[in-house]
C-alpha cells in the first residue's frame, strides 16, 4: 500500500473538507481504498479505534455490526480502522463476531492523515468520520479513549 502522500495533521479534520484518499488491508488481506467504497454508493463512515480485543473498542466494532443494516438503508458502508495487523483484525473479528470490514493502518499513515493519531500509545485515538459521496466530509467525532461513538449520532449525520 502506497500512504506515502499523506500528510499528517496535528487536529481531527473538519466537515468541509476533502477526506484524504487512501488503501489499506482488511482483515482478509484485500486491499480497500476510500474511493472504492465511494464507488460502491453511499455515503462511508470510518470508525477509528485504539485497539483490538479492548473493551470499548470491542463494544463500538459489535454495535456497528449490530446495526450494519440500518446503516445500509442510509446507503452508508462502515469500516474500522486500527494499527493492529490484518492477522489481528482476522482474530478479532472472528472472536467478536464482527461483521464489518476492519482496516489495518500498521504504519500510521491515515490515522495521521484524518488527524486521529494518539501519540503516547502510537495508536489511532477514537473517532468517527463521516464521508459524503463526493468525498466531503460530513460528520467528524473525535472522542476521548473511553467514550464510545452513539450509534445514532452517526445515523443522524447521515440523513
Amino acid at each position: 500500500m502506497k500512504n506515502d502522500h499523506l500528510e499528517a495533521r496535528p487536529t481531527p479534520i473538519g466537515v468541509g473538507e476533502k477526506a484524504p484518499e487512501f488503501t489499506l488491508l482488511n482483515q482478509d488481506r484485500e486491499e480497500v481504498s476510500l474511493s472504492g467504497l465511494l464507488a460502491e454508493g453511499g455515503d462511508v463512515v470510518l470508525s477509528f479505534y485504539p485497539l483490538n480485543f479492548t473493551s470499548v473498542c470491542t463494544n463500538e466494532m459489535e454495535c456497528f455490526t449490530r446495526d450494519k443494516q440500518r446503516f445500509g438503508q442510509e446507503g452508508a458502508t462502515v469500516v474500522g480502522i486500527s494499527c493492529d495487523s490484518f492477522a489481528s483484525h482476522k482474530a478479532f473479528a472472528e472472536q467478536s463476531k464482527l461483521g464489518i470490514p476492519l482496516l489495518a493502518d500498521m504504519h500510521r499513515q491515515v490515522c495521521k492523515a484524518y488527524g486521529l493519531y494518539w501519540a503516547d500509545l502510537n495508536v489511532a485515538s477514537r473517532g468517527t468520520v463521516v464521508i459524503g459521496q463526493d468525498g466531503i466530509v460530513k460528520w467528524v467525532s473525535a472522542r476521548e479513549p473511553g467514550q464510545a461513538v452513539k450509534v445514532e449520532d452517526v445515523l443522524a449525520a447521515l440523513a
